[in-house]
């Protein structure tokens, strides 16, 4: 994409699903602080593979019985993704708390390196994800996390494989993905009404 043109229409959608992870993110900052600092990057995988899991679980099984619903766990992958690429460009800094406006500009400078690669996934493979299914992708990100479990059980080193970061960001986006497209179906749910 020219950076010149105006964005795509699954930008404006990245960018309003990312705004309203943001706006959470900002709440619990407000809350917690950035108390997540002490998370080691297996830790963050760990919280990611949790709500993946609730997500397939409640797929798999047709109902839940927590009222929370797989959105809300989707944001959190998000969030988590985002986390952990934060916690890895600050891997050699022992900074622990950092102002809402400093810890917004890491959030929001992660965020625009993985558009940049959904830009240049989306023009190679024409935005196949639209004709995916929300479970496949949720197999497609529990798989990126068992791959990050084992780059981290070999103590980062891959022989042909991308890093972590490459991991979250694939995550980050399918994640995304996912909330566009059930936003999609509930707008052609209620013009059906």
């Amino acid at each position: 994409m020219n950076r010149d043109s105006s964005p795509s229409q699954t930008e404006i959608e990245y960018r309003q699903v990312i705004a309203h992870c943001k706006a959470l993110f900002d709440k619990k900052n407000k809350d917690y602080g950035t108390s997540w600092r002490i998370l080691r990057l297996p830790s963050l995988t760990d919280q990611i593979f949790i709500k993946a899991q609730r997500i397939r679980s409640i797929q798999d099984k047709g109902l839940q019985k927590i009222e929370d619903g797989i959105e809300g766990e989707f944001i959190g992958i998000i969030n988590y993704c985002i986390i952990a690429l934060i916690q890895k460009s600050l891997e050699n800094s022992d900074q622990m708390e950092f102002s809402p406006a400093e810890i917004g500009k890491h959030y929001d400078q992660q965020v625009e390196i993985t558009l940049e690669l959904l830009r240049n996934k989306n023009h190679d493979y024409g935005e196949a994800w639209r004709d995916m299914r929300i479970s496949s992708m949720t197999d497609l990100i529990l798989m990126k996390i068992f791959r990050t479990k084992q780059i981290e059980n070999n103590q980062g080193v891959t022989l042909v494989s991308e890093g972590v970061e490459a991991n979250y960001q694939d995550m980050l986006n399918y994640a995304v993905f996912c909330l566009i497209q059930l936003k999609q179906g509930q707008i052609q749910m209620a013009q059906q009404q």
